[in-house]
């Protein structure tokens, strides 16, 4: 076994081909098993980072160009490394009720009501679930489902 001197750990923005941070993401792991000479300790893909994927890694910058170069749809590394503090609201997870609000217009997109639109009558934050009453129905019946089974289709006008 290698006897590894702890050395701190630095983070690199590397620049993708738009929609493919996944797969560079993938191909990251699938390399790093195959070169036991690159050390990659975190790859994260920030969903609000659109066309970038973050390494989280011991080795200088050339060590992580020479990586880019091995993967498909991984086009550059920003040069300079990002400090931990300046990527940590990424690692905080969002609630899934957040931005949604009463008179909310939203759509079912799992569980039985898949597909239908409903109007929110009520935000349970503490939960994260939300009370909604179906557009298509006769007879408005509450149905309460999570926050992340719906998406917004329109936001109401009266939110603050």
């Amino acid at each position: 076994m290698m006897d590894m001197v702890e050395s701190e750990n630095r983070i690199y923005a590397i620049k993708t081909t738009a929609k493919q941070e996944r797969t560079v993401a993938d191909n990251i792991e699938k390399v790093i098993r195959e070169q036991k000479d690159i050390h990659v300790v975190a790859v994260m893909v920030p969903e609000e980072l659109k066309g970038y994927v973050l390494v989280e890694s011991p080795d200088a910058l050339a060590r992580i160009e020479q990586l880019v170069e091995l993967i498909p749809h991984a086009r550059a590394v920003v040069h300079g490394s990002t400090a931990l503090s300046e990527v940590e609201h990424f690692l905080v997870p969002k609630k899934a009720v957040s931005g949604i609000t009463e008179g909310t217009i939203v759509e079912i997109i799992a569980g039985p009501f898949k597909g239908e639109k409903a109007v929110v009558k009520r935000v349970d934050s503490g939960k994260e679930e939300i009370t909604v009453e179906l557009y298509e129905s006769m007879i408005p019946i509450p149905i309460t489902v999570r926050g992340d089974s719906v998406r917004v289709v329109e936001r109401s006008e009266n939110a603050s």
